[in-house]
């Protein structure tokens, strides 16, 4: 067979490009914003600590667990705190009888130096050992009263409801005073806290936006109400710390990286007229990488490292890697199959 004819051959049976749907890389006017890192915390947490020594001998919640108010969460070995009160209780119903002797010996005391059979000084004898025996009833009675009430600290309940983050011991462990034992916050009430440099904090924070991370971003960018500059700079990084809270319906957790767009002070503004800004679906996040497919002129797909900034409905604005004009794959899965 000639060589041209097998090579159009070749030709025929060569798979076709698969066509792929594109998006023009789109510019537009930008109103200037600044960008800080922040990240979502509780607004309550707690973390609770023993108040004696003892082996844990009970765990009643594990981390991740949901907690109610008033529940049990740890227990500590309170056999030797039991016997110091049945020990005191004992010695409170030998100094009462003690007593009752010590007021009766002083009742008839007071008898016989009425009708002079004794002496005024035994009588003062017999009435300080009535207000001895009953001093020592108060005094064991106190002490019996703080050994009831360190029995509770055995004990560790909820102070109220929320969700185990940390829990630090296991069963057979040590407890000692001021040991951390659990921390629960309530995921309820999150919030974002950001650090801000001060030379970029601008006059006015309405109309900051936040954009949470992927696996809670649902509604994409979000209007932050309510921010709270807290009036104190750290000294060392020249920075202010802003915070707002999070609405309920989030879904986001404590730890959360958060990306908090705020208005550009006049140092902080890039000087930039336009953006660019391709579609959400388009943008490939792997790990730490983050990518689009873009489309040559010979409509192959090219895998091409971006660096993307704020997300505006269904499009996500790019800060470098492409330029206006150019056209990117807007389903990476079948771009990266076809590639």
């Amino acid at each position: 067979m000639p060589l041209a004819a097998r090579a159009a051959d070749s030709a025929a049976l060569a798979p076709k490009p698969t066509r792929l749907a594109t998006a023009e890389v789109l510019s537009s006017a930008r109103t200037d914003m600044q960008s800080v890192d922040g990240v979502i915390e509780p607004i309550r947490q707690a973390t609770l600590a023993a108040q004696v020594s003892g082996s844990i001998v009970r765990i009643g919640a594990q981390v991740g667990d949901r907690v109610r108010a008033g529940q049990e969460l740890v227990r500590i070995d309170a056999h030797a705190a039991a016997q110091v009160v049945q020990s005191n209780a004992s010695q409170v119903d030998a100094a009462r009888a003690n007593l009752a002797v010590a007021a009766k010996e002083f009742a008839r005391q007071q008898q016989l130096v009425q009708q002079q059979y004794i002496s005024p000084a035994a009588l003062e004898r017999s009435q300080a050992q009535f207000q001895s025996a009953q001093a020592l009833v108060q005094s064991l009675q106190a002490q019996t009263n703080v050994v009831q009430t360190q029995k509770g600290f055995y004990v560790i309940s909820a102070p109220f409801a929320g969700i185990v983050s940390e829990l630090p011991v296991a069963l057979g462990d040590m407890a000692m005073p001021g040991r951390p034992l659990i921390t629960l916050y309530d995921p309820s009430q999150l919030r974002v806290s950001a650090a801000v440099p001060h030379s970029a904090l601008p006059a006015s924070l309405e109309g900051a936006q936040f954009e949470l991370p992927t696996s809670a971003n649902a509604k994409g960018l979000m209007q932050a109400r309510g921010i709270t500059v807290l009036p104190q700079v750290d000294a060392a990084t020249h920075s202010a710390q802003i915070r707002f809270p999070l609405p309920r319906t989030t879904g986001a957790l404590p730890g959360s990286f958060v990306r908090v767009w705020l208005p550009a002070t006049r140092a902080a503004a890039t000087g930039s007229a336009e953006h660019l800004l391709v579609p959400a679906s388009a943008v490939l996040r792997r790990a730490e990488l983050t990518a689009v497919y873009m489309i040559d002129a010979q409509g192959r797909p090219t895998l091409r490292q971006v660096r993307v900034g704020r997300s505006q409905g269904q499009q996500v604005e790019v800060l470098s890697g492409l330029r206006a004009g150019e056209r990117v794959a807007t389903d990476p899965q079948a771009a990266a199959q076809a590639h």
